[in-house]
């Protein structure tokens, strides 16, 4: 074959470097997007934040002087009651001392040691930052031979943020490099790490947490002992929430069942909890909504995103006949930071546009609750708006939306949907609303089955299968029927 050139028309979609910054400002969130400014505002010396105007400065400059001038004659006239100066000398005499020229502050007197040991266990507890320091830190304070202490660092550092063992004491005392220790003296020292702070930590299994939780109580505890003997005994039984067999098995009243199971539920399965906090996600609303004169209006959280502008002295030193290194550098830095501040507004706008209309489909939700939530899903928004089902897709991910319900995600306003008898449709989000309202009021001792849920929403209208109330009352952290048991 011959090789020839040929020439060819056709229209292609290309992404402008624009286009890719624009849909990445739209899918970041609020924290990732002050973080990309950041980092734009430090790259680019066109761009600056927009302060107040000038009226706004000159006048807080004039009052911070106002206050300042006040501050002086205060401070004036108190030295001028007092007969002291505050200020330095400029020489002191060379035997002086510093409490001639300056009164001593007398230290604040300490109360009693034990408060003085409470205040600093307190102290310690709170700027403890995990659970193994805590543990060594009360290690520390304990009276422990070379042995022991080498024991007890092997048990504490098998130890998980739980409070749990993360092996066997078998595993433990092998792994120990000392063959003149003895396994009872490993077991001595884990008794002795078990009555540590917090009550339970260092357990096996949830039972023995429980069981080193009951053995801390004082004696005096109202059915201890019955508590104690359900978890050592029992404790499959205790699992099962079977109350009948509990009864049986201990010879005990519904009474005492009650009891025993409420002085259960304060002891804590996890007490590594109580040392190593997990760092609590803040959120930043995006938008606000909220009601003014019975219509619901969308406003942006000015606080989101700072406003932007070119600085005006830089870019006036842009010379347009000149072609040197600098200019060039200027004028790219001027027109990236056109494009960042058109991004910017873009993505305000396409956040406001998509959000109000979430409200419009979704105000049954915000007059009356969950249980009016309609089925939505991104077409249905992509459509009325004109946009890509993909840009809708961005610009609700890890968006939040201020209601007067609480802080939502954008995510959280779309569900599929369920027909109903009357051939309407009914979004999930109501029916988990459904179930939960059902859980809440039924009757403790005879907790409705997924089947008898499914009935009665069947009986509303509600076409929904067994399986289908299960997933949903899963996906909300709801246990099945035989677990919800209680006598009272």
């Amino acid at each position: 074959m011959k090789q020839t050139l040929q020439l060819r028309l056709g229209q292609y979609l290309t992404m402008t470097p624009q286009l890719q910054q624009a849909i990445k400002l739209l899918q970041l969130s609020t924290l990732d997007l002050k973080q990309e400014i950041q980092d734009v505002l430090d790259s680019n010396l066109m761009l600056e934040i927009e302060e107040e105007n000038s009226a706004s400065r000159e006048l807080s400059d004039k009052t911070e002087r106002a206050n300042k001038e006040v501050s002086q004659d205060t401070s004036n006239s108190e030295q001028e009651v007092n007969g002291a100066s505050d200020s330095m000398p400029e020489e002191l005499p060379v035997d002086s001392a510093w409490d001639d020229v300056y009164d001593s502050i007398a230290a604040p007197q300490s109360g009693s040691q034990r408060e003085n040991g409470d205040t600093e266990f307190l102290l310690h507890k709170n700027l403890t930052k995990t659970l193994n320091d805590h543990l060594i830190w009360q290690m520390n304070l304990s009276l422990f031979s070379e042995t022991d202490l080498m024991i007890a660092i092997a048990i504490i550092d098998a130890v998980d943020e739980n409070g749990y063992l993360t092996c066997s004491l078998e595993e433990i005392y092998e792994g120990l490099e000392d063959e003149e220790i003895d396994f009872p003296e490993v077991e001595a020292v884990l008794h002795r790490i078990q009555t540590f702070d917090p009550p339970g930590v260092a357990a096996k299994d949830p039972q023995e947490c429980l069981l080193l939780q009951l053995k801390q109580l004082p004696t005096e505890t109202p059915l201890l002992a019955l508590a104690i003997q359900l978890v050592d005994k029992h404790f499959n039984l205790l699992a099962r929430q079977d109350q009948v067999k509990i009864k049986q098995a201990l010879k005990i009243s519904d009474e005492d069942v009650v009891g025993i199971n409420h002085l259960i539920r304060t002891l804590n399965p996890h007490p590594g909890n109580l040392i190593t906090e997990s760092p609590s996600p803040y959120v930043v609303p995006d938008v606000f909504v909220f009601k003014k004169d019975g219509a619901w209006r969308v406003e942006l959280n000015p606080e989101s995103t700072p406003r932007l502008r070119v600085n005006n002295e830089y870019a006036g030193l842009i010379k347009r006949a000149d072609n040197s290194d600098d200019n060039n550098c200027l004028k790219n830095h001027l027109q990236e930071a056109r494009w960042f501040i058109k991004s910017l507004l873009s993505r305000n706008d396409t956040l406001l546009k998509v959000a109000t209309k979430i409200v419009e489909f979704q105000r049954p939700f915000f007059d009356y609750g969950e249980e009016a939530m309609k089925p939505l899903v991104l077409r249905d928004v992509a459509e009325e708006l004109e946009m890509h089902e993909s840009t809708i897709s961005r610009v609700t991910t890890q968006k939040y939306m201020h209601t007067p319900r609480g802080t939502l995600e954008f995510k959280y306003f779309f569900s599929s949907h369920v027909s109903t008898d009357g051939g309407g449709e009914c979004s999930a989000t109501a029916i988990r609303a459904l179930i939960k309202k059902l859980v809440a009021a039924e009757a403790p001792n005879k907790p409705l089955s997924d089947n008898k849920i499914a009935s009665i929403l069947s009986d509303q209208g509600i076409k929904v299968a067994r399986r289908t109330v299960a997933k949903y009352r899963e996906s909300m952290a709801i246990p099945p029927s035989n677990e919800r048991k209680r006598l009272m």
